[in-house]
C-alpha cells in the first residue's frame, strides 16, 4: 500500500502550463506503475498518462498526446505531469493512482489501480 499525495493544481489561461506532482509514501516506490487520470464535472473518468515501473515507458490519452509529459523520480518517490498548451476542455480534477504488476494493456484502466490520491483542481480559463 502506499499513500498518494497529489499538488500543483490550480487556475490558469487558456494556452498556459502546470506540472502536478505525485509524491508517494510507502516503500517499494519503484514497483508500482503510476497513472493519471482526470473527472471533469458531468463527465466519466479519463486516463491521461501512465509510467510503467522500472523501465519508465510511457503512455497518454489520445486527448493530450503531445501536450502532456509524465515522469517519475525514484528518488524522491514522486511522479510528475506536465501539462502545456492548456485549454478549457482540460479543466478537471486530476488523480493519481498506483498499481503493482500492471501489464501494459491495463495501464488506462482506472479499475487497475488499487491506490489514489485525493485529486487536484486544475480550472483553465478561457
Amino acid at each position: 500500500q502506499v499513500h498518494l499525495t497529489e499538488s500543483g493544481g490550480g487556475l490558469v489561461q487558456t494556452g498556459g502550463s502546470l506540472r502536478l506532482s505525485c509524491t508517494s509514501s510507502g516503500d517499494s516506490f519503484r514497483s508500482y506503475s503510476f497513472g493519471w487520470f482526470r473527472r471533469a464535472p458531468g463527465k466519466e473518468r479519463e486516463f491521461v498518462a501512465a509510467i510503467k515501473r522500472y523501465g519508465g515507458s510511457t503512455y497518454y490519452g489520445d486527448s493530450v498526446k503531445g501536450r502532456f509529459t509524465i515522469s517519475r523520480d525514484n528518488a524522491k518517490s514522486t511522479v510528475y505531469l506536465q501539462m502545456t498548451t492548456l485549454t478549457p476542455e482540460d479543466t478537471a480534477v486530476y488523480y493519481c493512482a498506483a498499481g503493482m504488476g500492471l501489464i501494459t494493456s491495463s495501464l488506462g484502466n482506472g479499475d487497475a489501480y488499487a491506490n489514489w490520491g485525493q485529486g487536484t483542481q486544475v480550472t483553465v480559463s478561457s
